[in-house]
């Protein structure tokens, strides 16, 4: 269990998984630039995270809900909690949880969307001792949602990210640079300097092996 204090941000998440050295220059040197990416981003959240509720057909749906889970050390903000009716005699009045993140927007080819609508979903557990097994992601571009399956498989990976996150922040290390293509719709592309500070790390090598051919 962690404390209070050693909570990390559940976004950071998904930051670790497109990039761990992108993770460390927001988390670890406070580094943040916005793009047009990261912009629409921020303003589709800041819509969702007004706060407020809605009934509909027997559901109730919270928006900018606070989530926190002591077992995985993370804290944030839920998009929006759908309730449903399903058990009376559970601590959340008869009503299930079905966390719903929203992107701005297509499915991404890594699971760090998946790995951060599960935490949402393990958070939801712990505070309210229900089971979440469903949950679902609302992308822009595409104007619909995807069920996704909280699987054993996605809450262990889920845990492992959240420890290689405590580890990362913890060290307070920035990792070298990998350049590759999702550099180009990174908002630190530059500050990060991907391709120069890649092209030094060779060059160090170069006269490391040098000295040692030398010697």
């Amino acid at each position: 269990m962690y404390a209070e204090t050693d909570l990390l941000p559940i976004s950071a998440l998904q930051h670790l998984l497109f990039c761990p050295r992108q993770c460390a220059l927001i988390h670890v040197e406070g580094l943040w630039l916005e793009n047009r990416l990261t912009t629409e981003g921020r303003i589709l959240h800041d819509r969702v995270h007004s706060g407020g509720s809605e009934h509909r057909s027997g559901v109730r749906i919270e928006f900018g809900l606070p989530l926190r889970s002591l077992k995985l050390g993370l804290a944030g903000t839920a998009d929006a909690v759908a309730f449903h009716d399903v058990d009376p005699q559970c601590r959340t009045g008869g009503k299930i949880p079905y966390p719903v993140e929203y992107k701005r927007g297509r499915p991404k080819k890594d699971e760090s969307d998946l790995v951060q609508l599960c935490a949402q979903a393990m958070c939801l557990e712990e505070m309210l001792g229900v089971p979440v097994t469903d949950g679902a992601l609302f992308y822009g571009r595409e104007r619909r949602r995807t069920r996704v399956h909280f699987s054993e498989e996605l809450r262990g990976g889920t845990e492992e990210a959240a420890r290689r996150l405590h580890e990362l922040i913890v060290s307070g290390r920035t990792p070298l640079p990998e350049y590759g293509k999702k550099c180009r719709a990174c908002s630190l592309l530059n500050s990060c300097l991907p391709r120069l500070c890649t092209g030094r790390r060779s060059v160090e090598a170069y006269l490391s092996s040098a000295t040692r051919e030398d010697m």
